[in-house]
C-alpha cells in the first residue's frame, strides 16, 4: 500500500496558494484514479482510496501535518518506505521538480510536523514555487495565490507531477529522478 501526502492548508482562502501545490497534487491523483473517499475523524484529513494507493490531504493545517500522517500510516500499517509526500519548496525555482529520501525539512513546517511524528526517511516530491526577495516575507509568500503568469502553467506542472507519483508506485526512485527532476518550467513547457 502507497500513502500519498499532499500538505497543504485546508479552507477555500488557501486553497490557491503555493503552500497548498501538495493539494493540487493530489486531487489530481484523486481525479484520475477515480477514487473513493474514505476519511475518518480519526484520520484528521481527507483520505482517499483506489485499490493499492491512498492519497491524504492534512486537515489539521501545514503546522501539525504530521498528526494526520501518522494516524493513517498507522491504521493501514504503511511502511515508512511508501509514504511519498509532497510539498511546496521555496528553495526552488517555480516549476522546478526535485525527489528526495530523507534530509533536513529546509524550513517547511509540514516536514517538520512530519518528522516529529514519523521520522525522516520517507520520500519527498519537492515542487519549486520560487522564492520572495526577501526572508521576512516567506510567509506571506507561501500564502499567496500564484501569478498570473504562474497559473497558466499551473496545470502543465500538475499534471507532470502527478505522472511522476504514478511512477513512483512501480519504479525505483533514481528512474523516476531521471526522467521527471526538472530545473524549472520552462524545461517543461517548451
Amino acid at each position: 500500500m502507497t500513502l500519498f501526502v499532499g500538505l497543504g492548508n485546508p479552507g477555500s482562502q488557501y486553497e490557491n496558494t503555493r503552500h497548498n501545490m501538495g493539494f493540487k497534487v493530489i486531487d489530481k491523483l484523486v481525479n484520475d484514479f477515480s477514487a473513493r473517499d474514505i476519511s475518518k475523524t480519526s484520520f484528521q484529513g481527507k483520505l482517499y482510496r483506489a485499490s493499492n494507493s491512498l492519497f491524504l490531504k492534512p486537515t489539521t493545517f501545514m503546522n501539525l501535518s504530521g498528526k494526520s500522517v501518522q494516524a493513517v500510516k498507522y491504521f493501514f500499517k504503511i511502511e515508512l518506505d511508501d509514504v511519498i509526500v509532497i510539498h511546496d519548496d521555496i528553495d526552488l525555482p517555480f516549476g522546478a521538480v526535485r525527489f528526495k529520501k530523507g534530509g533536513g525539512n529546509g524550513g517547511h513546517n509540514g516536514l517538520r510536523s512530519i518528522d516529529e511524528y514519523i521520522t525522516k526517511e520517507y520520500l519527498r516530491v519537492r515542487v519549486g514555487v520560487g522564492k520572495p526577495e526577501h526572508k521576512m516575507q516567506v510567509v506571506d509568500y507561501v500564502l499567496h495565490d500564484f501569478n498570473e503568469n504562474e497559473k497558466k502553467v499551473l496545470g502543465i506542472l500538475i499534471d507532470h507531477v502527478a505522472k511522476a507519483c504514478k511512477l513512483l508506485m512501480t519504479e525505483e526512485l533514481n528512474e523516476v529522478r531521471t526522467k521527471y527532476s526538472l530545473k524549472s518550467i520552462e524545461s517543461l513547457s517548451i
